[in-house]
């Protein structure tokens, strides 16, 4: 069995600010041709970098390891910060301007989980781009 997966890691210090991971993902995804092939599914993945970036910069205090890796099934996003305390969705009422980041996540992505590692805790979020791509990316 021949497998084949493309990878990037990046680390985001606190000062670098959200926007420096958007720009990064994009970067990347562009790389695989999502930009143009599955654009929708490549917005998906860079609202769901903001969001968990955000989460690693706000409510763990911490810088954000972010990784990117496609298996050519799947693309993973995994962003590590260095609170244990694991994420949980929250209700944000109407007038909230946050909370309801991890809402977005699980609208967007096909599914996502998070696990605590020695160190603190890792997100992952898994996108599937449309099957058409996923032809186009095995040929």
């Amino acid at each position: 069995m021949d497998v084949r997966a493309v990878g990037w890691a990046q680390r985001l210090p606190v000062s670098a600010g959200v926007r420096a991971g958007r720009t990064w993902a994009r970067e990347c995804l562009a790389g695989l041709g999502w930009d143009d092939d599955a654009p929708e599914t490549a917005d998906a993945v860079v609202l769901a970098v903001s969001e968990l970036v955000t989460n690693a910069h706000v409510h763990a205090r911490s810088d954000a390891d972010l990784v990117l890796l496609w298996d050519g099934r799947c693309l993973y996003l995994s962003v590590h910060d260095h609170s244990r305390r694991l994420p949980v969705p929250r209700s944000a009422s109407p007038d909230a301007t946050g909370g309801r980041g991890l809402f977005l996540v699980d609208a967007v992505a096909d599914h996502w989980h998070a696990h605590p590692c020695r160190d603190g805790k890792t997100v992952t979020a898994c996108f599937h781009p449309p099957a058409s791509v996923r032809d186009l990316l095995e040929a």
